[in-house]
């Protein structure tokens, strides 16, 4: 076992997967305990739904402008997903507080409809050769079956937003906290409680672009809520469950990965298995404290 893990080990690609694995797993658990504790937790799954809507136009504007079949995975696309994606998460807050359409219909709306005319988008005679557009949805849904196709740019561009996401919660912690627990005595405070949701939201929403071609758009928002959820079985206070949520994140990531590289299976859905298997043993051992 080991023998195999220090053969991939040796190719740079590998090297990459691994590294932006762990950011993306790392970013997501900080802004996973925030989101549930303020029943957010919606939020993450429809910006995963409309960010593979942004990923099809993305796709047919590459088509339309080069004439060739774009690749799905390719950083350039991150100039039309970002925005798209982070404008919906701006449209998601917005509507979900409006009396006439409450949170989870607009949900519904946003992220099916987007879900629904992405996978239109990319069966439309647009693209010169449009016989891989399963396998493109498969990959763009749930992660790269391959883990060789991570670039040095891809690389570059998830370490400085995984920074700017990290430095972002750390300089905001006492905000987030104090909008997190009680938002009316925040706001009575001083504290302008819809800035602070509308960051969360916006970072939410690029924490799951970055991760959309590792673990695909479907399966990202798990590595959000499971580490949250895991650490709330066992701890209380909003630091440690910040804490246990990212270092078992980290965790999760990293042996998902192992597991996935001696195992042959598909990447994004072997970190979510390893997480659901932990969220299982911490319940055991909340149950246990419990008594």
């Amino acid at each position: 076992m080991f023998e195999t893990l220090s053969y991939y080990m040796q190719f740079s690609q590998v090297r990459y997967a691994l590294i932006v694995g762990v950011l993306v797993a790392l970013c997501a658990s900080l802004l996973g305990v925030t989101l549930v504790l303020k029943r957010f937790s919606f939020i993450g799954d429809g910006l995963s739904h409309v960010a593979f809507g942004a990923m099809a136009i993305s796709t047919i504007t590459g088509a339309l402008v080069s004439g060739l079949q774009p690749v799905i995975d390719s950083t350039n696309n991150m100039i039309i997903v970002m925005p798209i994606t982070v404008l919906s998460a701006v449209l998601l807050l917005r509507t979900g507080r409006n009396a006439k359409l409450k949170g989870d219909a607009a949900v519904a709306m946003i992220s099916v409809g987007a879900l629904a005319v992405g996978y239109l988008l990319m069966h439309l005679d647009i693209f010169p050769n449009n016989g891989n557009v399963a396998g493109d949805v498969c990959t763009t849904l749930f992660g790269a079956s391959n883990i060789l196709t991570l670039t040095a740019n891809d690389v570059g561009f998830c370490i400085v937003v995984s920074l700017l996401v990290i430095a972002a919660f750390v300089f905001l912690y006492n905000k987030l906290f104090a909008v997190t627990f009680d938002e009316d005595f925040a706001t009575a405070t001083g504290t302008n409680a819809n800035v602070y949701n509308l960051m969360i939201a916006i970072i939410i929403a690029v924490i799951i672009v970055i991760s959309m071609n590792f673990v695909g758009s479907l399966l990202v928002s798990a590595l959000i809520i499971f580490p949250a959820l895991s650490a709330m079985r066992v701890l209380k206070s909003f630091k440690a469950v910040t804490l246990c949520a990212a270092c078992l994140s980290v965790f999760c990531a990293s042996l998902g990965f192992f597991l996935s590289l001696l195992l042959e299976t598909p990447l994004g859905a072997t970190m979510v298995a390893v997480n659901i298997v932990a969220f299982g043993v911490f319940a055991l051992l909340g149950a246990v404290k419990s008594r």
